[in-house]
């Protein structure tokens, strides 16, 4: 059985130390892989160069939140309701599968029932019970007197319930954003897919917070020129953002802004541009939160268009849901040119009765009652504190009509989220830079890593296992390594196996010291994709190497 290229990457992946499968030595849990040495440095040279464009181009500011989340929290964000697959079940399997993937069409519950026509790609055995799953990991936070939460499925909700106090660490201005890279957990149904459907992941996701009356980006003057590749589900086109936008293909200024970025950091990454796309989410396939979203797809041989980043619009959805469910005033401020007189009704809570009727409660529901907008007179107000509609009695508040000093209108803001599957986008960076051959009458494997995100940047041989030159070599690799670029020392075999092992690592150069080394202090630096070799003087070896590193071209579409 002849192996394809997903195969062949895997392979190499676990013997080179990329990635592999965790607990490997106790048969290993479908949808978790440990990143081995190589692998944690490409990821994290990866997540870097992400930082690079979203925290110093883009001027985001970074933050880290818990990944455990209480239940709360991701009931208001609606993923308790909604953050579901459509399972069927093998009864001689005793396996689960999504709907989706046996039928690669999107069912609802109600049709999936009445078409009764599923079988176990497996054994062929009809599929049985159709029903809902919840993706998320339950847990419980406390001993004894304990409180449900769930690992977070995504690291946005983290950003949004602390929004109240980032909207103050930005001077209350907008548009601002924040971003988070970490970890997030999905119970997935059936991970047949390796590091493309993990159950635990890594994520980059950037939170924007606009005006929606204001969804301009002050930038996107400079980048309007610059082509996207878009696919609407119907055609694929070519279109610049200032196309896209008057054309309305896509809504906003802000959000094309967002997917060039991404699109800028894809392709500086090493996505081949012949394999990468944005598509248009349908109607019927939107997130619950979603006003517009976009995904980055990335081509792979065995799996075809692969999501790796979605861009979306999610308005005001987010802050809203917490905001209603929180009783926490998270608006934003729209400042008037000069103060405004106004009168208005206003609750005032009468706190000796709040008090001894809701205990610990009375503090929330008293800020409830003075946000709530009065639209005319009740005996009764509800107001719903943690997910609870509490219905609060006239005799708790009064009313008095007031002239307040307006410094401006209060409004929810909008955000646009790009969401980066960081491992899905290193699997894809691994594919797409696969390269493989014969080549003196031998096999060779080549990975050809952008030199600024791959693992080591140098190899440093000796030209054989001779006391001189091993001294020499190792005095360069330390002093290289101490200049913050990533190298190994291999002494090990003929020169041409060395280079055939960092090529198949991806390692943009390699350094040999030879005999002549010690007499003209010069040392041969051979290219990975080129092969050609260039001699150049020991103290200069770090700053050439630098300025390679650093010369990188931008790839533009």
């Amino acid at each position: 059985m002849s192996l394809d290229v997903y195969d062949k990457i895997l392979m190499l992946a676990k013997r080179r130390g990329f990635i592999y499968p965790s607990y490997e030595i106790y048969g290993g849990v479908a949808g978790l892989f440990d990143y081995g040495p190589l692998g944690a440095q490409l990821k994290q040279n990866i997540e870097n160069l992400w930082r690079s464009y979203f925290l110093l181009q883009d001027g985001c500011f970074e933050i880290h939140t818990p990944t455990m989340t209480p239940f709360e929290v991701l009931k208001a964000s609606g993923h308790v309701d909604e953050f579901t697959d459509l399972t069927v079940d093998c009864p001689q399997c005793a396996t689960s599968f999504k709907v989706e993937d046996i039928t690669k069409d999107s069912r609802t519950l109600e049709e999936a029932i009445q078409a009764d026509d599923m079988n176990c790609p497996t054994c062929g055995t009809k599929l049985i019970n159709p029903h809902q799953v919840n993706l998320m990991f339950a847990t419980k936070i406390g001993i004894g007197k304990t409180r449900d939460a769930f690992l977070r499925p995504e690291t946005a909700q983290g950003i949004f319930t602390g929004f109240h106090l980032l909207y103050r660490y930005a001077r209350e201005k907008l548009p601002f954003g924040v971003v988070q890279l970490g970890k997030g957990y999905r119970n997935e149904v059936s991970p047949r897919q390796g590091p493309l459907r993990m159950r635990e992941f890594s994520m980059a996701e950037a939170e924007v917070f606009f005006d929606p009356s204001n969804k301009n980006h002050e930038r996107f003057a400079f980048v309007e020129d610059n082509m996207l590749l878009l696919f609407d589900n119907e055609k694929e086109m070519k279109l610049s953002l200032k196309e896209a936008v008057e054309k309305k293909v896509i809504k906003n200024q802000a959000l094309a802004y967002y997917m060039f970025l991404t699109q800028s950091f894809l392709l500086d990454a090493g996505v081949k541009p012949e394999k990468f796309r944005f598509r248009k989410h349908a109607d019927d396939e939107m997130a619950h939160y979603a006003q517009e979203c976009w995904d980055a797809e990335l081509y792979s041989e065995r799996f075809g268009w692969v999501e790796c980043v979605g861009i979306a619009d999610r308005s005001a959805y987010d802050l809203s849901s917490h905001i209603n469910s929180s009783g926490t005033d998270m608006y934003a401020l729209r400042r008037y040119d000069e103060p405004q007189l106004t009168k208005r009704k206003k609750i005032i809570p009468k706190m000796n009765v709040l008090g001894p009727l809701y205990m610990q409660k009375a503090g929330a529901i008293k800020e409830a009652l003075e946000n709530y907008v009065i639209t005319d007179e009740t005996d009764e107000i509800t107001v719903e504190i943690n997910n609870e509609p509490i219905v609060v009695s006239s005799e708790s508040y009064e009313i008095k009509e007031v002239m307040e000093k307006e410094i401006g209108e209060k409004f929810v803001p909008h955000v646009i989220e790009p969401s980066f599957g960081i491992d899905r986008i290193i699997y894809m960076l691994l594919e797409h830079n696969y390269k493989e051959g014969i080549k003196n009458d031998e096999e060779y494997h080549l990975i050809s890593f952008r030199p600024h995100v791959a693992p080591v940047k140098t190899g440093v041989f000796p030209l054989i296992n001779d006391d001189k030159l091993t001294s020499v070599a190792k005095n360069i690799d330390f002093s290289l390594r101490m200049d913050g670029i990533y190298t190994v020392y291999d002494d090990a075999g003929t020169i041409g196996r060395r280079y055939a092992r960092m090529d198949e690592i991806g390692t943009p150069y390699c350094i040999t010291i030879d005999f002549d080394s010690l007499s003209d202090k010069k040392v041969t630096i051979r290219d990975r994709d080129t092969t050609e070799q260039k001699r150049i003087p020991i103290d200069s070896i770090s700053t050439y190497l630098k300025d390679l590193l650093e010369s990188k071209e931008k790839v533009r579409v």
